[in-house]
């Protein structure tokens, strides 16, 4: 059974960081592609990075020079860096797997997703 687990979130200021991590059970993450998704409330769930096998990643622009994705193929896990927040990063965080080679910001691309954490960053 695959299971995507998410850890890292919390309440934070702005200005603060948080990293992120996903840990991949029941699958072998150098087969996939990784991502990260965010959703706000009352909002859409929309990309936010993304990180392929041979550690191609890609980012929304919103978060470009400000997030980091990394990913340990021996660990399973993926981390997700998040320097210089603001509170419009505000909202659960979702590590997803995807079987294609490149990473997309399109969910339907992304087989298997975690629960979520939640991040909130004040003002």
């Amino acid at each position: 059974q695959v299971q995507l687990a998410e850890s890292g979130g919390g309440l934070v200021q702005a200005g603060e960081s948080l990293r992120l991590s996903c840990v991949a059970s029941g699958l072998s993450v150098r087969g996939y592609h990784m991502a990260w998704f965010r959703q706000a409330p009352g909002k859409e769930r929309e990309f936010v990075s993304g990180v392929s096998w041979r550690d191609e990643a890609i980012y929304a622009d919103s978060v470009k020079g400000r997030f980091a994705i990394v990913r340990d193929n021996a660990r399973s896990t993926v981390y997700l860096q998040m320097n210089s927040l603001k509170p419009e990063d505000t909202g659960v965080y979702y590590c997803a797997a995807g079987p294609t080679g490149l990473p997309t910001p399109r969910i339907s691309d992304y087989r298997y997703w975690g629960q979520g954490t939640q991040v909130t960053v004040s003002s």
